[in-house]
């Protein structure tokens, strides 16, 4: 008798093997919840260890992402409204983000991507800081892109992106209404966060929950939205190649 394992492998080759590159998004978002819920219901000790399984997770899928020619990526770990959490709760899990950006540093999962970071990461620990800075130094270059948000609101980014623009219009035009008369969509996404990462194709958010809570407002305008009942620490290749057969299978209008 086959092993579930087994079958399962023959069906993630042939999920993969239908699937078509020109149907697939070229930018895909991650919303890597359920960390927590994970942990109480498989009586885990701390959530430290759902969120080191979270961690591998999460290098699994840029793996995945890479097999199947995703260009970019953004993944979502940590929000600005995360940061007003208490400290025993906010402490290990930067250790363990720490961890983590320290094994992208020689992880050859990440060979192809250029690492960026957006989001308040002035506001994280010195010690976090100081190995993001090692990071995008050292993963400064490749094909594909893996954004990195942390400390991250979109509504923050808009009103940074808002007043970038005015300071650097101000000094050019003295006229206020005429400068107001001038903002262009384009001129304003030059000051957001990641203004050469293209707008999202796909957001997958994990652990049934059905809103995106500001995650990349401006980019995500007309993005598709894919709701998995999963756990993150529990998202499996197979869930992760049907929501990819589940986009192209969707009829994109961009509005219209």
């Amino acid at each position: 008798m086959s092993s579930p394992k087994f079958v399962y492998s023959i069906y993630e080759n042939r999920l993969q093997n239908s699937l078509k590159k020109e149907n697939l998004p070229k930018h895909i978002g991650l919303i890597h919840d359920g960390h927590r819920r994970y942990a109480r219901k498989e009586g885990l000790l701390s959530f430290e260890v759902s969120y080191k399984i979270g961690m591998t997770r999460l290098k699994e899928c840029i793996a995945w992402c890479d097999d199947v020619g995703i260009d970019c990526i953004t993944s979502w770990l940590l929000s600005r409204e995360n940061l007003a959490r208490p400290k025993e709760e906010l402490d290990p899990y930067f250790e363990i983000l720490n961890e983590l950006f320290e094994d992208l540093l020689i992880d050859d999962v990440v060979d192809n991507f250029k690492i960026q970071f957006i989001g308040s990461t002035d506001l994280l620990p010195d010690f976090l800081q100081t190995t993001i800075k090692r990071l995008k130094e050292v993963r400064g270059g490749g094909e594909k892109t893996l954004t990195i948000a942390l400390g991250y609101g979109g509504r923050q980014e808009i009103l940074d992106a808002i007043k970038g623009l005015i300071d650097e219009n101000r000094n050019q035009e003295n006229d206020f209404d005429k400068l107001i008369e001038n903002v262009t969509d384009e001129q304003l996404r030059q000051h957001l966060y990641s203004p050469n990462t293209p707008d999202i194709d796909l957001i997958i958010r994990t652990s049934g929950e059905s809103r995106l809570s500001g995650f990349l407002l401006w980019q995500s305008a007309y993005s598709e939205v894919i709701f998995q009942d999963v756990y993150w620490p529990e998202f499996r290749k197979i869930d992760f190649l049907r929501c990819l057969r589940e986009y192209a299978q969707r009829e994109r209008r961009f509005g219209q």
